[in-house]
């Protein structure tokens, strides 16, 4: 059972933070992000991700 903390824990906020997990550059996030070839949203300025949904999203991807 996931909590509300659990949840606001595995967001990601930004292409910075997004980059990291995903082991690309800012720059490289930005396109995939721009492009809609990651599971994100955009929240104002800022693109948002649920951390285990990218991970997800990867792993399957590589499969």
């Amino acid at each position: 059972m996931t909590t509300d903390k659990d949840e606001a824990q595995d967001l990601l906020w930004g292409a910075e933070e997004i980059s990291k997990v995903i082991g690309r550059t800012v720059t490289q996030t930005q396109y995939l992000l721009r492009t809609g070839k990651l599971p994100a949203k955009r929240v104002g300025e800022r693109y948002v991700a649920s951390k285990r949904k990218l991970i997800a999203y990867l792993l399957e991807d590589a499969a």
